[in-house]
């Protein structure tokens, strides 16, 4: 195994659950169709710092409940931001 394949295990750990809290949160904003979606993780992990782990439980092991809780609120409002951002983007072209 090349050291190339060692890197490949690494991620942003916040890069899965946005993602689903995005498709979670997609029938709250039909002005966003899906084809923008991506555009809308991009902007709330933009908006989050990044965690980097090689394995989900590396980073869950070695958080506080507090710093889990903070996590999540500050994912949900990066999303709750990206979406907003991604809609109103939408509404200016359209007016134009």
């Amino acid at each position: 195994m090349s050291s190339a394949d060692d890197f490949e295990s690494i991620r942003n750990y916040y890069e899965r659950p946005v993602m689903e809290a995005v498709a979670e949160a997609s029938p709250q904003y039909p002005n966003v169709g899906s084809a923008l979606l991506p555009d809308v993780v991009c902007v709330a992990l933009n908006r989050l710092p990044p965690r980097y782990i090689r394995h989900e439980v590396d980073l869950v092991f070695y958080l506080t409940e507090r710093e889990r809780a903070e996590m999540e609120t500050a994912m949900a409002e990066a999303v709750s931001f990206a979406y907003e951002f991604v809609q109103a983007r939408v509404a200016m072209r359209a007016r134009r």
